[in-house]
């Protein structure tokens, strides 16, 4: 990568912290960029939570320090593009060096529109957003004021549907590469990274996130997957209500706002943690085995405990004691709040989709042979 010459930018929270640095990436329409201000503390993978459409709405400030030094590979996307609203970085790499890089980090920002802004403290950033939690933001070349007041006028992404930004057009079927089932994904945000999992189980219909029940039962599914994705799941009532016509005819299983919207079909309520769960180090409990799984996670939402009578608890967070997991008493239903496919992050998780199969053996048999 080489950049000409340095463009002073400056970063500015709605609550008017002051951050300067200098652009990288896309430049934003009239020098400026809006969102919510989240922070992730995974040490690799940036382009795998840069490409994460669970991103939609949010600038994603990225705390280890260093970031851009191995460049990026199209194999890596999570999705057919970024839907995050931009990247703040303390230093990006001058030299990408990994044989399997076919760009840089800059040139993936300014190939999909994404602006960034470097040279950041983001040790500050991140103790700020700590201490007053996630917040509208602005960044850009734009003057101080001009960013301030876009900053406030940012709505963020509370009471939003941005599952709609971010979900598919039509359904799309993936391969089988070992299993027999055949599992119909309901795509809210889904990561490439679940898809080659579930494949692994069956043949996966990926559909549009507001596809009616009827038309996914009459697929004949083993299984149906709710998938992450991003924002608030409160404005989501119409998939709440698909969900709950799915409850009890076939098997489910649910991961981060697919969890979020399984709960909430259930009753649940669900409230906005202060800066969220955004990293790959998240210790989780699994309370039937007593096993702590290190975890991806990324969300800002998260169902509230003792809230679900007809679900039990199966997981929780040992940070802050929030709902992990939960596994319905009724139905065939299970779901986590984190990320078992890691991409990026550890593997600690990914027996559940193993019991995704168990829970489809025991409701609908053996797996069926596809002619």
């Amino acid at each position: 990568m080489t950049r000409q010459h340095i463009v002073e930018a400056a970063l500015v929270l709605a609550d008017g912290e002051v951050f300067e640095g200098e652009a990288i990436g896309a430049e934003p329409e009239g020098g400026v960029a809006t969102g919510e201000v989240v922070f992730n503390t995974v040490l690799s993978g940036y382009q795998e939570v840069i490409t994460d459409p669970s991103y939609a709405g949010q600038i994603i400030t990225f705390t280890v320090a260093h970031i851009g030094n191995y460049g990026v590979s199209r194999d890596d996307h999570e999705s057919r593009r970024p839907f995050c609203r931009g990247i703040v970085v303390r230093d990006l790499a001058r030299r990408r060096s990994s044989w399997r890089s076919s760009d840089d980090l800059d040139g993936l920002l300014r190939a999909n529109g994404v602006p960034g802004i470097a040279g950041i403290d983001t040790r500050r950033l991140t103790r700020h957003l700590r201490d007053a939690g996630a917040m509208p933001g602005a960044f850009g070349t734009a003057d101080a004021s001009t960013l301030a007041a876009a900053a406030v006028a940012e709505p963020g992404t509370e009471g939003i549907d941005l599952v709609s930004d971010v979900t598919c057009n039509a359904p799309t079927v993936i391969s089988s590469t070992g299993g027999a089932r055949r599992i119909v994904a309901y795509d809210f945000g889904i990561k490439a990274t679940i898809l080659e999992h579930l494949s692994g189980l069956g043949e996966v219909t990926v559909v549009p996130a507001y596809t009616p029940a009827d038309d996914v039962l009459a697929m004949q599914p083993d299984g149906v997957f709710l998938s992450n994705g991003p924002g608030d799941p409160g404005p989501l009532s119409d998939i709440r209500s698909i969900i709950a016509a799915l409850l009890g005819e076939v098997p489910i299983f649910g991961i981060c706002l697919g969890h979020q919207l399984l709960a909430g079909t259930l009753g649940a309520e669900t409230f906005k943690l202060p800066f969220g769960h955004h990293g790959g180090n998240h210790p989780v409990r699994n309370l039937a085995t007593g096993r702590v799984e290190i975890t991806s996670q990324n969300h800002n939402y998260c169902v509230a405990e003792g809230s679900i009578p007809s679900a039990q608890l199966t997981h929780v967070n040992l940070n802050d004691q929030t709902v992990e997991g939960i596994r319905c008493r009724d139905v065939p239903a299970f779901s986590v709040q984190y990320h078992p496919e890691a991409g990026p992050g550890p593997h600690d998780s990914r027996y559940l989709f193993a019991e995704f199969e168990d829970m489809m053996a025991a409701v609908v048999g053996p797996a069926r042979g596809r002619g």
